[in-house]
């Protein structure tokens, strides 16, 4: 963190090149978003890394249960070794992944998209590098995969007794061949593939609420909890449209109203050039709005706007998704906002497994040891 903040200069001037060079070659407005490093969001990035360093570790080992004969059964967590990262070209996801690694006590190789390479490159050679040697620690533990292209994915995806786990976020198409490519390979992939965040507007939201969370759904279009796919309650249709469409055409967002050419879940923060959009549809209820976000969507998060608890509770229990949420925004489903660590991505698997927020403790192997009796 002392690092990031006084050589900012060097790394802000890495990223606004990188940033030239993808406004130039016409990179859409959403994915610079996501490329750029300013002052305010490096200075968080600090924050962040001091949070984590100041959290206490989970214990190493705890005691389960003592066995009939008098065995005592154990747990430990044990490091996996080395774990690979492929991740968009957004720049704080270099620190925020070596950093939770480090912190499960792993060693990180991480590849990240090509138009953040110069920023990503400046951050490892002359933060976190320089940090590992300065503590004792072989600045090899944190590496860079430096070519651009999908070939040095791919490679890390393909190499299970070298890098057994490795952590796939970004685009949905990209992640999902990746995520296949690993499992050929028996190589074990915690994979953020699909977002998009719903909000489901039921006939008891308060429309002050109702304005009030699809700004906030809104504040940035090129991340994955934003607002994508917006329900209303057929009933009050007509009367809380307006009050949505509103804030948005405000705000520059069109707004995508049936019947649709497209899927109700299409992710328009991964739609270069088409991101200033939100899916509008009429829903049946609480329980309707809930089945639809669940089966149209990847599951990452969901709204509901209510008054009416009952409502909530009915939406609460029938959505499957990740994170479920009552008059908040789905922009909390995020590793810093929700639990107070910055995150190396959020997995939405419909299995058992670390789900949601992936942070440190996530990264670690569960080994049982079993012990005499005293």
């Amino acid at each position: 963190a002392r690092l990031l903040r006084e050589r900012a200069e060097t790394v802000l001037a890495a990223n606004a090149a990188d940033v030239d060079r993808a406004r130039a070659g016409g990179t859409a407005a959403g994915l610079l978003d996501r490329l750029t490093l300013t002052p305010e969001r490096l200075a968080d990035m600090a924050v962040q890394l001091e949070v984590l360093a100041d959290t206490p570790e989970p214990p190493t080992e705890r005691e389960v249960r003592t066995l009939p004969g008098g065995e005592r059964v154990l747990e430990r967590r044990i490091p996996v070794g080395v774990i690979g990262a492929v991740f968009e070209a957004r720049p704080n996801v270099t620190v925020d992944v070596a950093s939770q690694v480090l912190k499960a006590r792993s060693a990180a190789v991480l590849r990240t998209g090509a138009a953040a390479l110069g920023s990503a490159t400046t951050l490892v050679e002359q933060v976190i590098a320089p940090a590992l040697d300065a503590n004792g620690v072989p600045p090899a533990a944190v590496q860079l995969v430096p070519t651009p292209g999908h070939a040095g994915a791919d490679a890390l995806v393909g190499l299970p007794d070298l890098v057994p786990l490795v952590v796939v976020r970004g685009s949905g198409e990209v992640t999902r061949r990746l995520s296949a490519l690993g499992a050929t390979a028996g190589t074990r992939i915690l994979a953020h593939a699909d977002g998009g965040g719903v909000l489901y507007l039921d006939a008891s939201a308060d429309p002050e609420a109702v304005a009030g969370l699809v700004d906030a759904g809104t504040d940035r279009l090129g991340v994955c909890n934003r607002l994508n796919l917006l329900l209303i309650d057929r009933p009050v249709y007509d009367a809380l449209l307006p009050v949505a469409e509103k804030v948005l055409t405000g705000k520059g967002i069109a707004l995508s109203l049936p019947p649709h050419a497209h899927r109700l879940g299409h992710e328009w923060a991964l739609d270069s050039g088409s991101e200033a959009h939100v899916t509008v549809q009429p829903v049946d209820g609480a329980v309707d709005a809930a089945l639809t976000a669940s089966r149209e969507t990847s599951g990452l998060a969901a709204t509901v706007c209510a008054q009416d608890e009952a409502v909530a509770t009915a939406f609460i229990d029938a959505y499957t998704g990740t994170g479920v949420f009552w008059n908040t925004t789905t922009r909390l489903l995020d590793g810093y906002k929700l639990l107070g660590l910055p995150e190396t991505g959020i997995n939405v698997d419909r299995s058992p497994g670390p789900r949601g927020p992936v942070t440190y403790p996530d990264l670690a192997l569960r080994q049982f040891v079993v012990l005499p009796a005293r």
